[in-house]
């Protein structure tokens, strides 16, 4: 690696006083109450950050017993809540049991100690997965098996499928499986995160004399999980078997000359957190992939057995993982559930998923258009899926083929395997252009990826930096400088969210192409910081994190709050995935008690509370889920200068404070009212929107009829009115 080609920030323990404004870290005084009997700051005003993602999680369950949603996208829901609940204990659960350990309990804004939060995250798992295998075995199980897709228990075998499936545990299984007796020569193994593992008890002496009754079995991560059975074996429909259904049938040759009498599933989930100190790291995507290889086996946090797993067994496990009977879940099928993922790719059965759709174009940006011409005559406006991302693509791509095209500068969190960008990144280095590319190395799971491409770019000539250390770089910019007719011109691109292309097909999120010189003043700015040690700047349009971006939120709310009290109309609405931070929170019960009309649209964490009298009545919060991912976050305050801020950044301490994050405004008026509008379809909707009631419960939105099917889900209606898809039924 080229030390003058790549540039690799050195942390020092005084960085941050290096390149935060002190100013900027004040302590946030906090706005005094209308109702000087009222304090904004009790725990009676604030929902628990982990129990309010808990209630986005069952909102996602939800869609798994929805009738409306065809049957493979109903599993597909069903498999996102286990991922997600996985990520949840991986991380945040994690989280919590560190603090305890710690000794370090501290009440959040609601006044819940961390042993009190995780008694009730346990407690409704509990119920949780009890309801969502109970929607799997009695619902979607036998649905699909209506339409000729059928998971075989081993009770459910013809003969000619018990030999298929001994030969073929013969051929793929036996000989790649390590069996592990337990015995003082073979100490409990160090299991890897969520893996599929068997417990047996055993009866007998082996051939040298051992007798521990007790062996673990690891299934090889590289053999898959769902199995599909030939077409001579079984001919009519799609029929599959589980790996685990395989290995428990044939068992017991792993232990010749034994019998097994127990032989249970199990799968442990650990510590995914990286824990890199800030203090005396020198090369972060070093330090950063020894820590990957630990995430495989940190502390457990949560045991998932099989139903009928004996209480010695699972006492044993819990033991082994040092967990507590709370931490134990029994699941009533597959305990590695997510693993039926794969099935989308094994059958073709487009009329059990929703219908396809080709996402629109705006025609200045249509292929074979020069992007830059689209630009420069006005500002272009994307909403993914429903507009295609790929001229975002296109757009690097031309860059780095464009002769008058002399710089690059781009952000990557999270991009797709094998990337164009990164591809188009590369070509431009090679060119001889100046490429520079921050890649946020500590993307969460996606590390290990991002340090591969971080590779390639080097390779090729481009400069790489990783950001700052302490402050992941979470804003979304590309900046490409242009010579035209003697004279350079900046344009950019700004979005909500990643620059990855497939999961612009999945995830709802807003692009802005500009060449805007202010804004485009601004995003080289906010680069210059990024890459360099400068200690302030001054942006002019951009709001950004950790400096400015809190104080300007707080600054709009307060602005509203004023024009209220003025007796002007003021109104706020805010799309983001989550909101937690106590200051804003508290602006927004100040704004809401001064009369200002404010509408959150909050799909995921919320611990504002809505409607509470006298604090909240003027606060409405709604939750939108549905076929897509809401991800974008949009911001709009009615009296300020620039109503309409994009952004990167929810309104969460993470992003506020320790992210480097943009909120950039949406300067032309048809834009702007163009993304209130679709707003309001949230507000609106009747079909797939919950709204959060005081006490932290979301209820179903419903039609002032009571009806639920008198109008179009939001996402349906932006399908019809944005993509160039021929036909989508209704929801």
């Amino acid at each position: 690696m080229s030390n003058n080609r790549v540039t690799q920030l050195k942390v020092a323990k005084n960085e941050k006083e290096q390149t935060v404004e002190p100013e900027m870290e004040a302590p946030y005084d906090g706005c005094p109450a209308i109702d000087e009997n009222i304090d904004l700051d009790s725990s009676d005003y604030y929902l628990n950050r982990e129990l309010s993602y808990f209630q986005f999680n069952l909102r996602v369950l939800d869609q798994a017993r929805n009738p409306q949603h065809p049957i493979m996208e109903r599993l597909t829901f069903l498999l996102i809540f286990s991922s997600n609940l996985d990520e949840f204990y991986e991380i945040r659960v994690s989280g919590l049991k560190k603090q305890l350990e710690g000794g370090r309990q501290r009440p959040g804004p609601d006044g819940k100690y961390p042993h009190e939060v995780l008694a009730e995250l346990h407690e409704q798992t509990h119920i949780a997965l009890q309801e969502q295998y109970r929607i799997l075995n009695e619902e979607l199980l036998p649905a699909l098996a209506e339409q000729n897709i059928a998971f075989l228990h081993r009770h459910e075998w013809n003969e000619k499928l018990r030999n298929w499936a001994q030969t073929y545990f013969h051929n793929e299984v036996l000989p790649v499986i390590s069996p592990l007796g337990l015995d003082p020569a073979h100490p409990f193994p160090r299991l890897v995160n969520k893996s599929l593992n068997f417990i047996l008890s055993l009866e007998g002496k082996d051939a040298f004399g051992r007798e521990s009754g007790l062996a673990i079995v690891p299934a090889p991560r590289a053999l898959p999980r769902l199995i599909k059975v030939p077409a001579h074996i079984m001919p009519d429909g799609d029929n599959f078997v589980f790996l685990s259904s395989v290995i428990h049938a044939h068992v017991e040759e792993f232990f010749p000359g034994m019998q097994v009498k127990e032989c249970h599933q199990f799968r442990v989930t650990r510590n995914s957190d990286l824990e890199m100190t800030n203090v005396e790291v020198e090369d972060v995507a070093s330090a950063l992939q020894g820590e990957l290889h630990l995430r495989r086996y940190g502390a457990a946090v949560k045991l998932e057995v099989g139903a009928g797993c004996p209480e010695q067994l699972t006492n044993f496990l819990l033991q082994r993982f040092n967990l507590s009977e709370a931490e134990l879940f029994r699941l009533d099928g597959p305990v590695n559930l997510q693993r039926l993922m794969a099935l989308q790719g094994m059958i073709h059965r487009p009329d059990l998923q929703f219908p396809p759709f080709s996402p629109g174009l705006p025609s200045a940006l249509e292929e074979g258009n020069c992007i830059f011409t689209a630009v420069k005559k006005e500002d272009q406006l994307l909403l993914h899926p429903y507009q295609s991302f790929l001229p975002v693509i296109d757009w690097v791509k031309q860059a780095a083929r464009d002769p008058g095209v002399i710089s690059i500068k781009q952000t990557l969190y999270r991009t797709n395997e094998s990337s164009e960008l990164v591809e188009a990144l590369s070509e431009a280095a090679r060119k001889g252009k100046e490429v520079t590319v921050v890649i946020e190395l500590r993307a969460r799971f996606d590390e290990e990826e991002n340090i591969q491409f971080a590779s390639i770019l080097q390779e090729a000539g481009a400069v790489v930096v990783y950001g700052v250390m302490g402050y992941k770089t979470h804003a979304k910019m590309l900046l490409i400088v242009r010579r035209e007719q003697g004279q350079l011109k900046r344009y950019a691109h700004l979005g909500t969210g990643n620059y990855h292309r497939k999961n612009s097909l999945v995830y709802t999120d807003y692009g802005l192409l500009t060449c805007d010189d202010v804004l485009c003043s601004d995003v080289h700015k906010v680069f210059q910081q990024i890459t360099g040690m400068g200690k302030k700047i001054s942006p002019e349009l951009i709001m950004h994190a950790p400096f400015r971006l809190r104080k300007g939120i707080i600054q709009l709310i307060q602005q509203e709050k004023e024009a209220a009290l003025a007796g002007k109309s003021a109104r706020i609405v805010a799309k983001v995935n989550s909101l937690t931070h106590q200051a804003v929170i508290r602006e927004l019960y100040c704004a809401s008690q001064s009369g200002v009309k404010i509408d959150l649209i909050v799909r995921g964490i919320c611990c504002l509370k809505p409607g509470v009298p006298g604090v909240s009545d003027n606060i409405r919060v709604v939750s939108t889920i549905g076929r897509f991912l809401e991800h974008s976050r949009v911001y709009y305050f009615e009296n300020a200068e620039n109503q309409l801020y994009c952004s990167s950044a929810d309104w969460m301490e993470r992003n506020l404070d320790s992210r480097i994050e943009v909120a950039f405004p949406i300067l032309k008026k048809k834009w702007s009212q163009r993304i209130l509008a679709e707003m309001e379809l949230h507000l609106q909707d009747t079909v797939q929107s919950w709204e959060l009631q005081p006490d932290g419960q979301y209820f179903k939105t419903q039609a002032l009829d009571g009806s639920d099917t008198n109008q179009e889900g939001v996402q349906m209606i932006l399908l019809n009115s944005l993509s160039t898809h021929a036909t989508v039924p209704r929801s």
